[in-house]
């Protein structure tokens, strides 16, 4: 399965493992308290499912970013989790890419002028697990396939 590196908080915003309810994340999903774009410097033709990957790295500077008031002018202010609780390093959550949007096209108050947006929907947060990540769209390990597959098998016997 494909994965995408997603350095946090950003990587956080887009799973919100915070909201669990089903009518709270579609609230959350219609007033954009999650972030529906993934913001990147580069065009793909990719749709389908991709899983979300936490990168490893993460400064304080890039905390403070996502932590200023980008959505406060244009929306609610969301409270992320103390910097050091922020997972990193493995998979997250997964989503759906059902288009690339063009700047010139933006509508999400999460798409940065002067990006492509991969819009995303059909967001869940998944149980963390560790998987190194890689530039652009990669390939998940068979092992972190293989615990991907059972936990859905779980689930759908649960």
């Amino acid at each position: 399965m494909k994965a995408i590196s997603i350095r946090q908080p950003w990587a956080w915003l887009i799973v919100r493992p915070d909201l669990v309810e089903e009518d709270d994340r579609a609230v959350a999903y219609a007033t954009g308290e999650l972030k529906d774009i993934e913001n990147r410097s580069w065009p793909t033709r990719f749709r389908g499912r991709v899983l979300i990957h936490a990168s490893k790295g993460m400064t304080k500077q890039e905390y403070e970013d996502a932590e200023d008031p980008l959505w406060a002018s244009r929306g609610p202010t969301i409270e992320l989790p103390p910097f050091g609780e922020l997972q990193r390093g493995g998979i997250v959550g997964v989503a759906t890419i059902d288009a690339c949007v063009p700047s010139i096209e933006r509508q999400s108050r999460w798409h940065i002028e002067g990006c492509f947006g991969f819009h995303l929907i059909n967001v869940k947060p998944l149980p963390f697990i560790e998987c190194k990540g890689a530039l652009g769209f990669f390939d998940v390990p068979p092992d972190v396939a293989q615990k991907l597959r059972e936990m859905h098998a779980a689930i759908a016997t649960a």
